[in-house]
């Protein structure tokens, strides 16, 4: 049996819960706390410490034996380059060619792009993860920041910060929620969706998510177009193409 190292996102468990369940592989995953991302610096530490962990070996020691696990992969995209300059001594990676974890949730690349471009960029997204491990834009996140801006900076500072902190919500018209059918709940996420894009005066849509992309990459079928495989060794760069990830030669 294939055994895979899965290092992974906090806002991608339940997904990548379900998927390992029915997976043909060993699956062993680790979740990182989401917003690392907001951090690179910090998100490239964390995972590259987490890579060196995995290459100690498969955490059974079977007759005194400590196999290797076959591939490591990064449940990450991108993410503000944060999985740049990442590297590992005798297991390959396995990174998906995303920019983030959309890309993932809608299934491919070409998912996201045709969404992006037909909204002409104005979509915030919602999903399961993303609504579990932040505070989504909305009327509780609104009531949060400001009051944690009054009891900081004072009432009059508090509704300029306000205004700035408001300010970047112009550039979306759209809350999209992804939702994955075979997940349950669905109900609570779809209306907590509707209810920040109620709020925001935003329009609410609803896409069927599509699990295929990682459902494959948690059975250990590695696409080129999807994925990038990096030899031991070697370290992640970013390719600047329709690639994105690409390996450090």
């Amino acid at each position: 049996m294939v055994r895979l190292k899965v290092i992974a996102c906090d806002v991608l468990k339940r997904e990548i819960s379900y998927l390992s369940s029915i997976s043909e592989c060993y699956v062993d995953v680790v979740y990182m706390p989401q917003g690392l991302h907001n951090t690179p610096d910090i998100l490239r530490s964390e995972l590259q410490n987490q890579i060196d962990l995995a290459n100690i070996g498969f955490p059974y020691n079977h007759f005194e034996l400590r196999p290797n696990y076959d591939y490591i992969i990064l449940a990450y995209g991108l993410c503000s380059n944060g999985i740049i300059g990442l590297t590992s001594e005798r297991i390959p990676l396995v990174i998906p060619r995303a920019h983030d974890c959309i890309t993932l949730l809608l299934g491919s690349q070409t998912a996201y792009n045709k969404n992006f471009s037909e909204s002409h960029g104005g979509i915030y997204w919602y999903s399961r993860g993303w609504i579990e491990c932040s505070t989504q834009p909305g009327e509780e996140r609104y009531l949060n920041v400001l009051n944690n801006y009054r009891e900081t900076y004072g009432e009059d500072n508090a509704e300029y910060l306000m205004e700035m902190e408001q300010g970047w919500f112009k550039e979306y018209s759209k809350a999209v929620f992804i939702d994955w059918n075979c997940l349950g709940n669905t109900d609570y996420y779809r209306s907590y969706t509707k209810k920040c894009a109620e709020y925001l005066n935003w329009e609410f849509h609803e896409l069927v998510g599509d699990t295929s992309f990682m459902e494959r990459l948690l059975n250990g079928i590695f696409l080129d177009e999807e994925v990038q495989v990096i030899s031991s060794g070697k370290k992640t760069v970013a390719s600047f193409d329709e690639n994105i990830i690409g390996v450090d030669i």
